[in-house]
């Protein structure tokens, strides 16, 4: 796809998908958007996100045979990961089928862990220096 034709909305992206994919996205999204009205549908990077202000908080891409969605981070699959036992897990994402049934708690309670993760600001590393030792 050349630059001048790539989808330049969320609703052009589905257009551009088969229904399966496109209903299963829209539902994802919508259950997201319910939950949190606060949030926004863009796109970036080519593919629909889920942005707060400047903050990136969920990622949604379809495949041939599988949608791509991703809480963009690795601590929050980390932290999810028996949940997401079901399905593929990669480490920043996790793959599900083109016609998958939106989990809306599953899918909140990501949502909600990264909102949690860019609200609390990461403690610093503190590095010491060694301790020099004295010989005796």
């Amino acid at each position: 796809m050349s630059p001048s034709t790539r989808p330049q909305t969320v609703a052009g992206y589905l257009a551009t998908l088969d229904e399966t994919k496109a209903a299963t996205l829209r539902l994802t999204i919508a259950a997201i958007l319910g939950q949190f009205p606060d949030l926004q549908a863009v796109m970036a990077w080519n593919v629909p996100h889920i942005k707060r202000g400047h903050e990136y908080i969920f990622g949604l891409c379809a495949y041939k045979q599988h949608l791509t969605l991703a809480p963009w981070s690795e601590r929050i699959i980390v932290a999810f990961r028996a949940r997401l036992g079901a399905y593929v897990v990669r480490q920043h994402c996790f793959l599900v089928p083109v016609d998958w049934q939106p989990d809306a708690r599953l899918l909140g309670d990501l949502v909600a862990a990264r909102l949690a993760e860019l609200d609390t600001p990461l403690k610093p590393i503190v590095r010491r220096r060694p301790t020099a030792r004295r010989k005796a």
